[in-house]
């Protein structure tokens, strides 16, 4: 069976990427810090009867990331698809909230390590193999301030516009080489997140995953934008 590796895998969009999956006959191997957690969710999968295993490993420590996914590549026979979105750095919903005059490396590194460089360490740890096949799906998720100014959000969006970049550049270079690399940026916030602002449009993650399939099935657009 094919295999889909989730990195940073949560309980909203991660959860519904793994039944969308799942239920189209994937593998999942479910990557991110707790491994308590993951178990969990790959025991609801098992009770849908899916097959999902857990592989703990923290995204800003890239040689754990990368024995994560090759252990999660030798239990599954490869990896097929990989999904990344790690969320951003610190503590709480207000923690990466940073405005323009309040940007400095301090406040820049951190959301550079999760949500970019870790993006880059799992992409090659998987990468080898799929262009071995000659196949693959590589897809990552940042917020809508990746593309357009969020006054609140620079740092994240800083890093984000960074990780975007890449990923474009990194469609064109693996066209005609069986792989297709996707971002999408959401500017939605996920239904269940907490902290969403009273009137805020919510987007159900099962909606969202549907979209990730149909990239995946279509091999494009090199970006899809969600707006709220």
């Amino acid at each position: 069976m094919p295999t889909i590796a989730l990195v940073a895998a949560g309980d909203r969009l991660g959860r519904s990427l793994a039944r969308t999956f799942g239920r189209n006959g994937y593998d999942v191997a479910l990557i991110a810090r707790s491994k308590e957690r993951l178990d969990a969710l790959a025991g609801e999968l098992a009770a849908e009867r899916m097959t999902a295993a857990a592989f703990a490993a923290d995204v800003t420590d890239r040689p754990g990331l990368t024995a994560a996914l090759d252990r999660a590549a030798a239990r599954f026979g490869g990896i097929d698809v990989l999904h990344y979105a790690a969320p951003a750095a610190g503590s709480g919903a207000a923690a990466h909230r940073t405005g323009a005059l309040d940007v400095t490396v301090d406040a820049v590194g951190p959301q550079l390590e999760t949500i970019c460089f870790g993006a880059i360490a799992a992409t090659h740890a998987v990468l080898p193999g799929m262009l071995a096949a000659g196949t693959g799906t590589l897809l990552y998720t940042t917020g809508a301030s990746s593309l357009a100014p969020v006054p609140v959000f620079v740092s994240t969006g800083m890093a984000g516009a960074a990780l975007r970049k890449w990923v474009l550049t990194l469609h064109d270079a693996l066209a005609g080489r069986g792989i297709y690399a996707g971002h999408v940026a959401i500017g939605a916030w996920i239904a269940g997140t907490p902290g969403a602002p009273d009137g805020a449009v919510l987007r159900h993650p099962d909606d969202l995953a549907r979209r990730y399939w149909e990239l995946h099935v279509n091999r494009g657009p090199a970006e899809d934008v969600i707006a709220a």
